[in-house]
């Protein structure tokens, strides 16, 4: 709660590393970055009783479908957006300066911050009592700075200038003790690196963050060369966000009996299985692809998966399909093929199609590279690139996620040994590999503790 009893309500979809946020007076509300499914966003206004006047956007998002026009349509809100960017729909265009009177008590002020995008705002949250603090989107986080290449390499260099010069305008303008809420930094492949914390002010930045501690160069380069890849369907968000995303689609999708999901496998379909890896490992139809709802199931799908492939969900129940659907349609996958819901045993036409998978931690590796057991014939690392090149395991192959689908030739013959950090991409990795004929056993283990387990890393570059 904060002066005049005007407060702030995070929204978290920890899913894809990002917040939206709910700014009151008690009475009317402005919503900043709504995600997609904005049912969350009414509901949370229910419960405050408050209701919704405007939302604004800091950027068009690369990283999610807004549901800022879904939601000033339900609402009748003002939508405003940078009024550079040119949107194909009903808005109220917002630049350097312009002032959103939410109430007499609530407003907001936009500060020009480029960087992220090249038109980014972010909006000073101003009451009776004075700035309480700032909505920052993909310019200042907790600790970094949104990225600066998602609108091409050849823009990452001044994008990164301009990022500087923004994060340093930001904090020049507001006191120190201004609260701080991004949109990024909590996971998603926006940020140029991972924040640390959970809150923040500008004061605190002054003494963490890259772009208030370091010259302008200095920033350039250190950002610039901690970017690794990220997600495929970003090339697409832009353009649904810039034209105006269709309304949320939540209807359950069409469901599937055991011959179907026999006949989308044995054409080549992606059939998704959300459960857990370890139940996974243990039992699933031959063919699936496993993206176990612990984890950033979207993101990862996204990634890998063709735009407009048909792609099926099997879950334990309907509503880890559910579930996965909405977290779907945040990333423009809008309809489900298919979907079914039970166990593997249940979803087959005969125990052929059911198949396990051998799975290992770094001890039994690091005992296997010892000669104690058979070893590896290829030790595989699907980690990205900044990962690898931080610590790898001795003579082991590397070959991102992503990009394994289509070079599993490039893989040696014979048995792979598949890791990532956790073992959630690793499940994927190896599931994807069992697709393709290859025998995988999956490492279902951290690498933090590999070196420890007595698995030999590759010297430091």
């Amino acid at each position: 709660m904060m002066g005049n009893m005007v407060s702030v309500t995070v929204i978290e979809t920890s899913s894809l590393g990002d917040r939206s946020y709910v700014a009151t007076d008690g009475d009317v509300a402005v919503v900043v970055d709504p995600q997609r499914d904005v049912d969350r966003v009414l509901a949370l206004a229910g419960r405050l009783g408050v209701r919704i006047t405007h939302v604004v956007e800091t950027h068009l998002h690369n990283d999610y479908v807004s549901g800022g026009l879904e939601l000033a349509r339900l609402t009748g809100a003002r939508y405003g957006v940078a009024a550079a960017d040119r949107p194909a729909f009903e808005h109220v265009p917002l630049a350097d300066g312009d002032v959103v009177e939410v109430s007499p008590r609530l407003r907001l002020r936009a500060l020009a911050t480029p960087g992220h995008t090249f038109h980014h705002l972010s909006y000073v949250l101003e009451s009776h009592s004075g700035v309480e603090g700032v909505f920052t989107g993909g310019s200042l986080l907790f600790g970094t700075t949104g990225r600066t290449d998602l609108l091409g390499e050849e823009h990452a260099d001044a994008l990164a200038r301009r990022q500087h010069t923004s994060v340093r305008k930001l904090a020049d303008s507001l006191p120190g003790g201004a609260v701080i809420w991004p949109t990024h930094g909590f996971g998603s492949f926006c940020s140029a690196t991972q924040s640390s914390g959970d809150s923040s002010t500008v004061d605190h930045e002054r003494q963490v963050n890259p772009a208030l501690r370091l010259a302008e160069d200095e920033f350039v380069t250190q950002t610039l060369a901690g970017l690794d890849a990220y997600p495929a369907y970003y090339a697409h968000m832009g353009a649904i966000n810039l034209a105006g995303p269709a309304p949320v689609d939540l209807r359950p999708p069409s469901p599937a009996d055991a011959k179907e999901l026999r006949a989308r496998l044995e054409a080549g379909e992606w059939v998704v299985d959300l459960r857990h890896r370890t139940a996974f490992a243990t039992a699933h139809l031959a063919g699936t692809i496993s993206l176990g709802l612990d984890g950033s199931m979207a993101t990862r799908l996204g990634w890998l998966v063709d735009r407009g492939a048909p792609l099926s969900l099997v879950g334990e129940s309907l509503e880890q399909v559910s579930h996965a659907q909405r977290e779907l349609v945040r990333i423009g996958i809008d309809r489900v093929a298919a979907a079914a819901a039970g166990t593997p045993d249940e979803l087959v036409t005969d125990s052929s199609q059911t198949r396990s998978m051998t799975t290992a931690s770094f001890a039994d590796l690091a005992a296997a590279m010892r000669g104690d057991r058979r070893a590896p014939d290829v030790i595989l690392d699907v980690r990205l690139g900044n990962e690898w090149r931080d610590s790898h395991v001795e003579g082991a192959v590397h070959v991102p996620l992503p990009e394994l689908a289509r070079r599993v030739e490039d893989i040696p013959p014979g048995t792979i040994w598949v890791h990532c950090g956790s073992g959630y991409r690793a499940a994927a990795a190896a599931s994807l590999l069992a697709r393709a004929g290859r025998e995988a056993v999956l490492i279902d283990d951290a690498f933090a503790v590999a070196e420890g387990a007595g698995v030999p890393l590759a010297p430091r570059a």
